[in-house]
């Protein structure tokens, strides 16, 4: 019997480096306050995951009183179109449920099995099933990469009691790897859909909303995306945010696509569906 193809190659390159500099930074915040925290820095750190852990497990009730999951008996559909997702790219043990609003968004929780993928109503109405591909595996893409339970650890370092600089600099640290995270999430949906062009046009109906139904709406949409780097607010922006800006998105995920690694990985992946 053929076994199942499962990897974790497709992650950004600069990920893991910054998620290094990011718990070195935090462990240098312990050494330099232990000296007036000693006992009370590690206490902290626990306290924060244990906060995460709980907040988690009332997310979750809370969501599966507002939201539906998805299964062949929910939503036929989009449940065969997640299960190929799933069947790709092998990220353990998921729900999804989908909650109903206006607003395009999708993202992940969850410390323990079965990790969570929450899409918006929205998304199912603006969004192809190729594009829809691109968004779940972009979330599963965080949940096989621990994304989701390494924010809670490294999150947990910001509540090191310190100075305001420091904390300053554990917070940018912090968002500097959810960028790279980004990128990384970004080629697991590109693996999942496998069609990079239909990745860019999720990104940017993301921008364009209802607009992003005709070509006209997308194109604008783009041009508006296509300056963000163009003046250094922009760039600023991007270093207060956990997100990168969009037009970095959709030209690393054009370099990814035409990257040797990108060809060798789709043709694998591809073969979970058989």
């Amino acid at each position: 019997m053929r076994g199942v193809f499962d990897t974790d190659e497709y992650r950004y390159p600069q990920e893991q480096v910054v998620l290094a500099l990011t718990l070195l930074a935090g462990l240098a915040v312990l050494v330099v306050t232990a000296a007036v925290t000693f006992c009370i820095s590690p206490v902290f750190v626990l306290l924060f995951i244990l906060l995460a852990y709980l907040a988690t497990r009332s997310h979750h009730q809370a969501l599966m009183r507002a939201a539906y999951p998805v299964t062949p008996q929910s939503a036929p559909g989009l449940a065969q179109l997640a299960e190929q997702c799933v069947a790709r790219l092998q990220p353990g043990p998921v729900q999804m449920y989908v909650v109903r609003s206006e607003r395009l968004n999708a993202y992940t929780f969850g410390l323990e099995n079965p990790k969570v993928v929450v899409l918006y109503s929205a998304l199912l109405e603006l969004m192809d099933a190729d594009e829809l591909r691109f968004i779940i595996g972009h979330e599963l893409g965080h949940v096989r990469l621990g994304h989701t339970w390494l924010n809670s650890l490294v999150g947990g370092l910001a509540g090191i009691p310190s100075s305001s600089v420091v904390n300053a600099i554990l917070t940018m640290a912090l968002l500097w790897w959810n960028r790279m995270c980004e990128f990384s999430a970004d080629r697991a949906g590109l693996l999942a859909c496998g069609r990079p062009e239909k990745a860019i046009t999720a990104l940017v109906k993301l921008v364009a909303g209802p607009a992003g139904r005709t070509r006209a709406g997308l194109e604008m949409a783009y041009r508006q995306i296509d300056a963000e780097d163009d003046t250094w607010m922009g760039s600023l922006g991007e270093a207060l945010s956990s997100h990168p800006m969009l037009i970095r998105r959709i030209n690393e995920l054009r370099r990814y696509a035409a990257s040797p690694q990108y060809q060798r990985l789709q043709a694998l992946v591809d073969q979970n569906l058989a």
